[in-house]
């Protein structure tokens, strides 16, 4: 499967995960906006080289779609990818970086990956996995239909855990 060199939103432009988005995820990817995401922050650059290197191939093989999200000035707000896009049921997951919070730019940004999904993959069902308390980020899969089927709790790398409910996105 090819996977497509941009996806254009009204507001945003989205491109598939590339080398030269390791400084601005480094950057951005940090403490401050990991209170509910399972992996920890990069402690150093080469952390996030390593994570994009690892994503770069998983786009490439098919296996996922990891993307970076840029508001039309060409501003950096975050990224996200559709995992597992070679199974049944793929897994969504996304940031924003802290500025950019309360802009529904992740919405938006999972929206356009929903379409895609829907035009370009066969699946039972799309995954999104989210802490109970993260209001914010819980309204993007309700917004996209999504039913929580299952909960869960997870460690949380930064310490704790996290207690988590699983939506299921089904396809139109």
């Amino acid at each position: 499967m090819r996977l497509p060199d941009k996806i254009e939103t009204k507001r945003l432009v989205i491109y598939p995960l590339q080398d030269s988005h390791t400084q601005d995820i480094y950057n951005n990817f940090n403490e401050e906006i990991n209170t509910f995401i399972t992996p920890a922050p990069p402690k150093k650059l080469s952390d996030t080289e390593e994570f994009v290197s690892g994503a770069i191939k998983k786009n490439r093989e098919g296996k996922d779609f990891h993307v970076v999200f840029f508001i039309r000035t060409g501003e950096f707000i975050g990224g996200g990818s559709l995992a597992h896009i070679d199974t049944s049921t793929p897994e969504f997951g996304v940031w924003v970086k802290k500025s950019a919070h309360g802009n529904k730019y992740g919405r938006e940004a999972m929206t356009a990956l929903k379409l895609w999904a829907d035009q370009s993959i066969e699946y039972k069902y799309l995954k999104y996995p989210v802490a109970i308390q993260n209001i914010a980020s819980r309204k993007i899969p309700e917004s996209l239909g999504g039913v929580i089927e299952d909960k869960y709790k997870r460690p949380r790398a930064l310490g704790g855990e996290i207690d988590g409910v699983e939506y299921r996105i089904y396809p139109k």
